[in-house]
Parts: C-alpha cells; structure tokens; sequence
C-alpha cells in the first residue's frame, strides 16, 4: 500500500490515493500470460477461417492465386509450416514469460490523481496564455472580461491564464482546519480525462506501431540484402511463393525471434504500456500479419483499406520478381516509400504467367498419371481416364482466381498503376 497528499498554494490540489495489486482479468491467470496466449489463439482461429475458405473456394473472386499455384509453385509442405510456426510459438511464449519477471508490478488507485495531473498542466499551460497573446498583440486580460460579461466564463478564464474565482473547493488539513482551496474548471478535468483515457494509449499504440514497422523493414531488408543472411535465415519463409494465412510465422526460428519476437517486445516496453494494453497490440500484430499472408484481396477486408500494406502488396515480395521490393510489414509502407523500395511496374502479365505456369504443371501430372494407370491395364474411374476431361475438371477445380483485370482499383491492394496491363 501507498498513499500521497499535497495542498499546493497557487494550484488545486492533487488527490490523495491509494495504490493496490491490479486484479487479472481472467483469474487466477496473470495478465502477462493472457496476453501471450491471445496472439496465439488469434492466429489459428483466424488462420482457420482462411484455410476453410482455401478448401472450400468460398470467394474465389477475391484469390490472388489458384489453387494449382498453390500445389506446384510452394516448395514446403503444409506440415512442415504447422510445425515451424509453432516452434515459433513456443520460442515467443517462452520469451515472453522470462521478460515480464523483469516487469514492475502493476497497481491501479491512481488514475485521479495521474488525471488532476494533467488538469494541473493543463492550468500552468493557461498561465503562459496572455503573455503569448500579447506577442500578436491581443489584450487577453481585457477579453476575458468581455467574455465573462456575456457569461462565457470557461473562456474568459482560460485568456485570464486559468483564473476560475468560482471553481473553488473546501478541504480538511490533517489538524482539523477547514481551508478553501482553488479547484479545477470542468473543461480541465474533461480534457485531462480524455488524454489519461485515450490520447496516451493511442500515440503508446502508434509508437508501438512505428517501432515494429522500423524493425522489420530495416532488419527484412537487410536479410535480403546480406546473403549470408538470406541463404541461412530468410530463405526458408519464401519457400512459400504462394502465401496462405497459417504460414505468416513460418521462418527460421532465428528469425523468427529477431524479426517478430524481439521486434514486438521491444516496441512494447519501449511504449510503456500495460500488459492490459499489450493483449490488443500483439494480437492486432498477430491478426494483421495472418492478413497480409491470408492470399486474398477483400474489398471489404478494413485491414487491407486502412493501410497499403496488405495481402495483394505483401504478395509481390513473395514472387521471384518483386522479392527486393516490398519490406514493408506489417502496417505501413512509409519506409518503402521514402528509401525508394515499393514495387513499380506490371504485374498483370507475371501473375498470369505464373498461373499458366502451375495450371500447365498440374494438367501434365494428370496426363502423366492416367497413362501411368492405363498402362498398368488399371480400371480407370471415367473422369481419369480421358486426359482432356481430367484436364477440365483440373481447371474448373483452378478457376478460383479472377483475372487480373478485376483486382484494378479499390478493390485491390495495389494501385491501379502497379496492376496496369
């Protein structure tokens, strides 16, 4: 327990408070392990829910690849992603339990004082407020009098440099002594409830943001620009030409340490956040990373409208083509932008190569395994017997992409100039 006073003379006075063991909000498990077990779940439910639509074709106007792309063209098996994203997992959860024995314990009781703090600042700021006026030649003390004689005296106070004759309040000195103290303006508490509640969270949350997107731009492009680097590490995650949501964490458990693990950590303690407020930064982490692998380009998907770094920008990077453009992840493009890295040019005419390419692949293997069987004088179902029926049947199992045409515009994560045909 801890507890604090104080009776400034010019300033209202800052709120006694008690300071106790913040409760877990799903007791009895710690906050910290919640928040590092909802990633987790985040990422296969999610993972999940992409992979049911990849089996069952559910939109196939929205696919960035077909189906047969996805067979020919990944060099990994899925297995093989199940078992490396959750030796990452582990790795991550394992980390993230060591570090949080280093984390101060955290207590709430103190939020009203923390609040009057920065009505308080918000008070000292109003005291430079004539003199800065008077630099550009306004009379302030004057104005407020004006305003006050019309009855706007919330204003007037604030040019009189927080002066509020009528906000006061009656306080008991530990002796016994009633003394009449200033207090804060209703504006002033609203204000500094406001930036306590969420101005702060959300520029911990942007700065959380822009450390990870500076982590992994600089340390992804440096993994593809050293081939040391690239050959031992990096190489194994573009083992998938063809991404599809549950290999988003599929790395080299190295990597995947330094680029995810180390990354999101250190923007959360450098952020100063609480474990509260790590459970929705990881697991929007998490679910934005699951977003940009997931192969498709939704145009009611919010995720790939706040931003351009999504699923359709994210995906040039994984093609032979584009694989030195497009660091960026998992938020924005700014370091693409401004160190010359995004991707310019054509895609239209490569995806569909690229399509031809694996369609053309998967109608030779059945060719190649109906006269495999027929010459074994096997009994062959009607479809596998004739090459040109399994071959349609192939397609119509591959049609699930749309052309390339239809993925212009809003609906399509890359600009309409990058998908120019």
């Amino acid at each position: 327990m801890a507890s604090n006073s104080s009776l400034p003379l010019d300033l209202p006075p800052l709120p006694a408070y008690t300071l106790t063991l913040r409760p877990p909000l799903f007791a009895p498990i710690p906050d910290y392990i919640v928040a590092l077990m909802l990633p987790i779940i985040a990422y296969w439910a999610l993972s999940m829910v992409y992979h049911y639509m990849d089996v069952y074709d559910c939109f196939p106007q929205y696919r960035l690849h077909t189906p047969a792309e996805v067979l020919k063209r990944n060099h990994v098996t899925r297995w093989e992603v199940v078992r490396d994203v959750i030796l990452q997992q582990v790795i991550q959860t394992i980390f993230g339990v060591a570090a949080a024995h280093f984390d101060p314990p955290e207590y709430i009781g103190k939020e009203e004082y923390d609040i009057a703090v920065w009505a308080r600042r918000l008070r000292i700021a109003q005291s430079y407020l004539p003199r800065v006026l008077a630099v550009v030649g306004v009379d302030a003390p004057g104005l407020a009098k004006k305003l006050s004689a019309n009855g706007f005296t919330m204003l007037a106070g604030a040019l009189a440099g927080g002066y509020y004759p009528d906000s006061t309040q009656t306080l008991i000195l530990e002796n016994g002594t009633e003394v009449l103290a200033p207090a804060f303006a209703g504006w002033e508490l609203s204000t500094a409830s406001f930036i306590f509640w969420f101005l702060i969270p959300a520029l911990q949350f942007l700065w959380g943001v822009s450390v990870v997107d500076t982590w992994q731009y600089f340390l992804h492009r440096a993994m593809h620009m050293n081939r040391w680097l690239y050959v031992h590490f990096h190489s194994r995650h573009h083992r998938l030409y063809v991404p599809y949501a549950f290999g988003a964490l599929y790395n080299h458990p190295v990597e995947g340490f330094l680029l995810d693990t180390a990354g999101t950590g250190f923007a959360f303690f450098t952020s100063g956040m609480s474990h509260r407020q790590g459970m929705w930064f990881f697991t929007f982490s998490t679910i934005k990373t699951v977003d940009d692998h997931c192969g498709y380009a939704f145009p009611w998907d919010p995720l790939q409208k706040i931003t351009s770094n999504n699923a359709a920008y994210h995906d040039i990077h994984h093609q032979s083509w584009g694989i030195k453009t497009n660091f960026s992840q998992p938020f924005f493009i700014i370091w693409d932008r401004l160190l010359g890295t995004r991707w310019k040019g054509d895609v239209k005419l490569r995806y569909e190569r690229g399509r031809e390419s694996a369609q053309r692949q998967v109608d030779m293997d059945e060719a190649a395994a109906a006269a495999a069987a027929a010459s074994a004088g096997e009994d062959l179902p009607e479809e596998r017997a004739d090459p040109v029926a399994s071959g349609r049947a192939t397609k119509r199992a591959t049609f699930s992409s749309p052309p390339l045409e239809s993925l212009k515009g809003v609906s399509h994560g890359v600009t309409s100039s990058v998908l120019r045909g």
